[in-house]
């Protein structure tokens, strides 16, 4: 689809957009910039100088997505951007009022240009030092600052430096928003995860991987552990301007070549493609455990653990025990009255059918025994033949960063239908893996009497705290992803470019879709800030930032 070009730093550009700098240059976005409006919380919008509330120029509505075209400034709706495209030659490009990013009309799809983002972050710069200076007029402070040229940047980065270092003082060195390169809101939950993992950020910001010294990287292909090194050196730079992943994005794209579109994509699946590609880079170079295979590159050695699944048979009660590694569990959402389902064993209590799932309960379904189908019938080794059959999962091994990922997503290839369960889920920040354990389950199973089986004793470290939830709002066809991060006791909100401190309550009640737990160990304790330690040998800018560490 793209020709693999190592020293490629952006996506191509999508022709119309190509054809519109060609014939206008950057005057849209010149003129346009006088219309955005930059809140304190970073974002930013565009503000209709004509009227209090943008409508649509062909229905009149005013609900839903806005697009402001670049070449009329006429404003359409979702519904009418394709009559406007039509009825319009060549007006192709259009701005989202609400958020501020390229459209395309034509491709109906977000573009990136590094152009408009530079005209975006221009905005932010001078309502940044215009804050301050009206905060130092009022304070009858004598500082004052002399006239700005939007595109000098280089002349207003040390002043914005230093409000970052005064009003972030208590953001912790790492908080950097991510732009939003087309649909890519997935890509960027689930990168403030991986920056914010100790065990990853320890590997990186320690040179484990040096992108500069990388001998693995082969001839005509991008290495993506030196991509995400590179977000690293920039995120953790000291800079709070929003960061631009681009070259990571067409570093996944060439690793994931089904993948390379601007399109929404699937969160879970990105995090999955994700640690299989530094996996693929990574485990090479590094020993592996000759007693049990276990495979010692970074991304298995903080994600990874061991699924212990039992299939015993229903007529002669023999039992027969398999293992598989795992990055992540998947859990259903315990929507169901549970005596509807095929369950062994029948002192189960039913889920009660509230408005509110519980990770507890989503947890005791995971583990909890189910008849298999006549359909499903397996070969028992002792009857030597089909029989039916009780299938029951458990936890062997914990791994150090534990990834719960809630089955939001509902497919029937039946119906040949699809829909997202808008059901809230309530989660504790503190969370004991006890009663999930292979040992706990087979002690239930078979009585106190015995002991646990060998390779499945309870590990010291069972209890976890969480430290980032992926959310996900919307339906289906059109949602979006953010990130909330627990840093030093505190909550922060990552939605692309923006980064905002929230309560406890915000996290509480989103719609959670992937949740990430630290094991409890004195090594790493997710309420410390480890990323503020300047780590790093080489000579990359570690700036500390006043009041952070």
């Amino acid at each position: 689809m793209f020709q693999r070009n190592p020293s490629y730093s952006n996506p191509t550009p999508c022709n119309h957009l190509a054809d519109y700098k060609l014939r206008y240059g950057l005057n849209g976005y010149k003129s346009i910039q006088n219309h955005l409006k930059t809140t304190p919380n970073g974002r930013t919008s565009i503000q209709n100088p004509d009227s209090k509330l943008p409508r649509c120029g062909s229905c009149d509505g005013y609900e839903g997505r806005l697009y402001i075209c670049l070449i009329c400034a006429s404003i359409s709706c979702s519904n009418h951007t394709l009559l406007h495209n039509q009825s319009e030659n060549g007006h192709d490009l259009a701005i989202d009022v609400e958020r501020a990013e390229l459209y395309c009309y034509a491709c109906s799809d977000q573009v990136y240009d590094p152009d408009f983002d530079r005209t975006v972050m221009s905005k932010h710069i001078v309502a940044a030092v215009l804050e301050k200076s009206q905060s130092a007029e009022r304070s009858s402070k004598r500082r004052r600052f002399g006239s700005i040229d939007l595109l000098d940047l280089k002349k207003l980065k040390p002043l914005m430096s230093v409000k970052d270092q005064r009003s972030k003082s208590c953001y912790p060195l790492g908080l950097r928003g991510l732009n939003n390169l087309g649909n890519t809101c997935f890509m960027n939950s689930v990168l403030q995860v991986f920056l914010h993992t100790p065990p990853l950020s320890n590997y990186f910001l320690n040179d484990q991987h040096n992108r500069e010294t990388c001998s693995k990287r082969p001839i005509g292909q991008l290495c993506l552990p030196c991509d995400i090194d590179r977000i690293f050196s920039a995120v953790f730079s000291g800079d709070h301007m929003p960061y631009s992943p681009a070259q990571f994005l067409y570093s996944w794209w060439q690793h994931s070549a089904n993948l390379a579109f601007y399109e929404q994509q699937d969160a879970h699946e990105f995090f999955i493609s994700v640690l299989d590609r530094i996996h693929e880079r990574e485990w090479k170079s590094r020993s592996q455990d000759k007693e049990n295979g276990d495979c010692k590159c970074i991304a298995h050695k903080a994600f990874s653990g061991q699924l212990r699944s039992d299939v015993t048979c229903m007529t002669c009660g023999f039992t027969s025990t398999t293992y598989d590694p795992c990055v992540d569990i998947s859990l259903d959402l315990d929507t169901h009255d549970f005596s509807s389902r095929n369950i062994a064993s029948k002192s189960m209590k039913p889920v009660d059918s509230s408005s509110k799932s519980t990770l507890s309960g989503c947890l005791d379904l995971f583990t909890r025994p189910e008849k298999l189908g006549s359909d499903q019938k397996l070969f028992c080794q002792n009857c030597q033949e089909m029989r039916s059959s009780v299938k029951q999962m458990s936890i062997r091994r914990l791994p150090l960063v534990l990834c719960l990922h809630i089955k939001r997503f509902e497919h029937s290839f039946v119906r040949r239908t699809s829909r997202k369960i808008d059901r809230y889920l309530q989660f504790p920040f503190s969370l004991d893996m006890i009663p999930y354990l292979s040992s706990s389950i087979i002690r239930n199973r078979y009585g106190n009497r015995i002991f646990a089986s060998e390779g499945d004793e309870i590990d010291a470290s069972s209890k976890f705290e969480i430290f980032a939830v992926v959310s996900h709002s919307g339906t289906l066809e059109s949602g979006h992803y953010v990130t909330y991060l627990r840093l030093r006791s505190r909550w922060y909100k990552c939605d692309d470019a923006w980064i905002t401190e929230v309560d406890e309550e915000m996290v509480r009640n989103s719609q959670c879709y992937m949740m990430f737990y630290l094991q409890k160990i004195p090594n790493y304790k997710p309420n410390e800030d480890l990323s503020c330690l300047p780590i790093s040998p080489r000579n990359d800018a570690f700036q500390q930032i006043a009041g952070c560490c």
